[in-house]
């Protein structure tokens, strides 16, 4: 599977309809479906491929997820959730309870975040967007910290050892 990058702003019709942008029609493989619901983080739309969804159906079925975790998630994500058909012009319509709940009106933000995506109003995600580098400055983020702490964990457990 592909990943879902960039950020494509689109307009939105006054039936709801919208474009999802070529390149993640690709990811979603040819795929007449994808899955959106209200993001649990911010006042956004999550969308992800049926395949996805599937595989985090499996996760819950782990015996080692708290029981309030997998509730949260059965009850906010998978009954909030809402198939949407991609038409052959690559569009969808978005709920209307959707589009209010992320304050979408003439145009929608599409955010990839590798295997899923965001749908924002865009000035909600230039927001968004300023406040996440202000913090990523101020916790001193960067790709290459992010590759140093995931490196120097595979090699702890690559030696049996963990943090002592």
């Amino acid at each position: 599977m592909g990943l879902f990058l960039s950020t494509y702003v689109n307009k939105v019709d006054k039936k709801g309809r919208v474009s999802v942008p070529s390149s993640f029609r690709g990811v979603l493989g040819g795929q007449t479906e994808l899955i959106v619901f209200r993001s649990l983080q911010a006042n956004a739309i999550d969308a992800c491929s049926v395949d996805y969804m599937d595989r985090l159906s499996e996760a819950l079925d782990n015996p080692n997820m708290p029981d309030d975790m997998r509730d949260l998630i059965e009850t906010t994500v998978f009954g909030g959730s809402v198939r949407l058909a991609v038409d052959p012009e690559g569009r969808i319509v978005l709920p209307e309870n959707f589009l209010a709940f992320a304050g979408i009106t003439e145009g929608a933000a599409f955010v990839g975040r590798r295997h899923t995506f965001q749908i924002w109003d865009p000035d909600a995600l230039s927001v968004h967007e300023a406040a996440s580098r202000d913090r990523s400055r101020a916790q001193n983020i960067s790709l290459s910290t992010i590759l140093a702490r995931t490196n120097s964990v595979l090699a702890a457990g690559a030696n049996g050892g963990g943090a002592q």
